[in-house]
């Protein structure tokens, strides 16, 4: 193949994206392409795209500020429906495994994305990131098939309504998306149901927004431990999270005011497949 478009499909715990090495900032990257690409009937099917890009080439563009100092490499993240987002923690992950597994940053080092850099360790088949505190915010209500779930209001760079509930989450109905307070997020918000802590165990699902349910997310697996860890009356731990796509750990340290400490987020990324977009599709996505 000649001419075409350079993209790897990879996974974290099941939560897929296509990356996109673009070093250079080349790509016309619309709403719209990005929607044919993560569409799984006329596209490569995915629940978002990465755009592997160097910091300085893309500042000024779509909301992205200036290059960090020694960061050089910067995830420009897309939602599945074309939307841009600040942040996916299961996509740095992939993101990191892609640039040790190229050689551009072998063993991982810091990611540069719109929720700030996150730094990434690569070892073996984990990946871990920092993924920094969460913001605390205030309570609020998810509802959905009819039943309304408590919740509360987290920034993990990206905003979250984690619910920490009492029945089956297998029996939530994610069919569409929850219904939230559109005051407190006027940009719509990923929302996550969780199980109460068990141990040192969790289970969850996770409707985000711009995609649907996906079989996991990393940002809503670190506020589903904050909100199951304050729930059982604790501010740091380390915590077990099982989801539909696997098993993912985040490791919770104590903060002050409305804020944790570090979080951190391991667990797996895997690349399998690589290949070339149609030039010509690229051009006219159908």
């Amino acid at each position: 193949m000649t001419g075409g478009v350079e993209f790897t499909k990879g996974h974290g715990t099941q939560n897929d994206f296509v990356v996109l090495p673009d070093p250079d900032a080349a790509l016309d990257l619309t709403p719209e392409r990005v929607a044919a690409l993560c569409d799984r009937h006329r596209g490569l099917g995915a629940d978002g795209v990465l755009r592997v890009v160097r910091w300085e080439k893309l500042a000024g563009a779509d909301g992205v500020g200036d290059p960090e100092p020694g960061v050089e490499w910067f995830m420009d993240y897309r939602n599945g429906d074309g939307s841009v987002a600040e942040m996916c923690g299961n996509g740095v992950r992939v993101f990191a495994r892609y640039l040790h597994e190229r050689g551009w940053a072998p063993g991982g080092g810091p990611v540069g994305t719109r929720a700030g850099v996150r730094a990434a360790r690569v070892d073996g088949g984990l990946v871990s990131v920092d993924m920094g505190p969460v913001r605390i915010g205030p309570a609020s209500v998810a509802t959905t098939g009819g039943a309304r779930f408590d919740g509360i209001a987290l920034d993990v760079g990206n905003p979250h309504l984690a619910c920490v509930i009492a029945v089956d989450p297998d029996a939530v109905d994610l069919t569409r998306a929850p219904a939230v307070d559109p005051g407190l997020f006027p940009h719509g918000v990923n929302v996550e149901f969780v199980t109460p802590l068990d141990g040192d165990r969790v289970r969850m699902r996770v409707h985000e927004r711009g995609v649907g349910e996906t079989r996991a997310c990393g940002t809503g697996t670190v506020a589903a431990v904050v909100a199951a860890l304050r729930a059982a009356g604790h501010d740091a731990g380390d915590v077990r999270v099982s989801t539909p796509g696997g098993e993912l750990r985040v490791t919770v340290e104590a903060g002050e005011g409305a804020a944790t400490g570090a979080t951190v987020l391991h667990g797996p990324a895997v690349l399998l497949a690589t290949g070339e977009i149609d030039r010509a599709w690229w051009d006219a996505p159908s």
